[in-house]
């Protein structure tokens, strides 16, 4: 359990300064993406462009196998 919760501090700390840029690849756009403001720091949890990137990243490795 904690290895989880390990990796998605690790993953956060890591795209969470990438957010700009992704946002322009439309991620924190979609329906399902949360996003709320906390002490004047703006935080969005996309779990809508999670389940889309996933889908999208499945695909692709079916089609390259």
């Amino acid at each position: 359990m904690i290895r989880w919760v390990a990796a998605i501090f690790l993953g956060l700390m890591v795209f969470y300064p990438l957010l700009p840029w992704l946002e322009k690849l439309g991620v924190g756009r979609l329906p399902g993406d949360v996003r709320f403001r906390l002490n004047g720091v703006v935080l969005c949890l996309p779990f809508g462009s999670t389940v889309l990137w996933s889908a999208l990243a499945f695909v692709l490795a079916e089609v390259l196998k």
